[in-house]
């Protein structure tokens, strides 16, 4: 059975930082692509940043480049998700997501399409 947990949401004042961990369970980590995405109610689910399996390919949207950093950990089967600088629009459930080393993640890694595996969530909330 295929498991991920996010870990490390949370209440953070404006300008501050979270830490977001995915701990995924069930599959060969290594050889899984992994991304963030974040959903606020009425709104569909968004990319965030993306890391493929090797680690050596990382993405990012255009609206948190420079202020959130994706990283992983293979030996740990967890992905990392730094946020720094949180605005209000950062408000939001947080997804992490796995996806297989196929070929055509590279055209997909984006969108909720190119993933399998989604886990649970978990709530940012920034405030004044």
């Amino acid at each position: 059975q295929v498991q991920l947990v996010e870990s490390g949401g949370g209440l953070v004042q404006l300008g501050g930082s979270l830490r977001l961990s995915c701990e995924v369970s069930g599959v060969t980590f290594s050889r899984y692509n992994m991304g963030w995405f974040r959903q606020t109610p009425g709104r569909e689910r968004q990319f965030v940043a993306a890391i493929w399996s090797s680690g050596g390919k990382i993405r990012y949207a255009d609206s948190v480049k420079g202020r959130f950093t994706i990283s992983r950990d293979n030996a740990k089967n967890t992905v990392f998700l730094q946020m720094n600088s949180l605005g209000f629009v950062d408000t939001a459930v947080y997804y992490c997501a796995a996806a297989p080393n196929r070929s055509d993640y590279n055209g997909y890694y984006y969108t909720q399409r190119g993933y399998d595996y989604w886990g649970q969530g978990t709530q940012v909330t920034v405030s004044s």
